[in-house]
């Protein structure tokens, strides 16, 4: 689903636009609207597109938020990079599929806002690191836990978990920005909350009458969830994960994660996610990000992502073809 396609000409714009100010903060004088059961408000169809990257960049050290004269100078390298990325021709994706300029009013350096240099923090020696991408495959063996790209073409379960249509490459959970689709719906009842990412399309389920988890036995790629009320902040536990996905970035996996989502209705168009991933066998410490999230004007249609996905047969069976002619050759 797209509601914005945006231009070079609008990401551009987006980064000119900023002021220097921290990610929305709430207004004193508004009064956070209810539902029929006297809860905040969060109903809705949310994006959480944004520039500025999850980590903060190298050059900027400890320095939490952009100056006037960063924000010049970022402007000019977007618009480089931007028509650059538009000039690459068939097979690739230029600006006309990227959404990612967020809100203007963002001017933090880094999503992540604990460890206080905006960086994910260290590992725990030995934990296994999966980049992924478009590019070729990476050694390695199964599981694979990347979102994107693979380590062989034997079988699909050589391809990353977004390419099987298993978990989106932005869902998470956490649910993190990336080049597209970044919409989520939010839908409250009176005991229960869902949460639904548009890819691949799915929804959790969060019990909000104070139950237990399920039993540790049982795991899942979502995790369990669990929330509950603090103040006008929905908070969101989720714990069980299987050992199929990363933990969080490129690193280890999910299997000991404990992830705390907070969510909080700031003015009429933005609900602040705010995600901890607490996870002793991969990071030495935890890792926290705030995200704003903008309200759409607009419903939340369908990823299916396997209706018509030819990709992966066409991945494979060019993989056999490749096979078939080594063997005609010799080789």
């Amino acid at each position: 689903m797209k509601f914005r396609l945006l231009t070079l000409s609008a990401v551009t714009a987006a980064v000119m636009g900023l002021s220097v100010t921290s990610v929305q903060a709430q207004d004193s004088d508004y009064v956070v609207p209810r539902t029929e059961y006297g809860q905040p408000d969060l109903n809705g169809v949310w994006n959480f597109s944004s520039f500025v990257p999850m980590q903060r960049p190298t050059q900027f050290a400890d320095k939490e938020f952009l100056t006037p004269e960063d924000i010049a100078l970022i402007a000019s390298q977007t618009e480089a990079g931007l028509q650059a990325l538009n000039n690459i021709g068939v097979g690739g994706y230029n600006t006309f599929w990227v959404e990612n300029a967020g809100r203007g009013d963002n001017t933090r350096t880094s999503l992540i806002t604990y460890p206080r240099n905006g960086r994910v923090p260290e590992t725990v020696e030995g934990v296994s690191v999966q980049i992924g991408g478009l590019g070729p495959d990476e050694p390695g063996t199964r599981p694979v836990r990347m979102v994107v790209g693979g380590i062989a073409k034997d079988g699909p379960e050589d391809r990353g978990i977004s390419e099987r249509c298993i978990v989106g490459f932005n869902s998470g959970p956490p649910f993190t920005p990336n080049l597209y689709n970044n919409n989520v719906q939010l839908v409250l009842g009176k005991d229960t909350a869902v949460i639904m990412t548009e890819m691949i399309h799915d929804a959790r389920i969060v019990p909000l009458d104070g139950r237990d988890h399920i039993d540790d036995s049982i795991r899942q790629f979502s995790g369990d969830s669990r929330g509950y009320w603090e103040g006008d902040t929905l908070v969101v536990e989720t714990r069980n994960f299987n050992d199929l996905t990363q933990s969080f970035s490129v690193f280890g996996s999910s299997i000991d994660k404990v992830l705390t989502e907070k969510f909080t209705r700031v003015d009429e168009f933005t609900v602040n996610y705010e995600f901890t991933v607490d996870d002793p066998s991969t990071f030495k410490d935890r890792v926290t990000a705030v995200i704003p999230m903008s309200k759409l004007d607009g419903l939340m249609y369908e990823y299916a992502c396997h209706e018509g996905n030819y990709g992966m047969v066409n991945i494979l069976r060019g993989e056999r073809m490749e096979e078939q002619r080594a063997g005609e050759n010799g080789q």
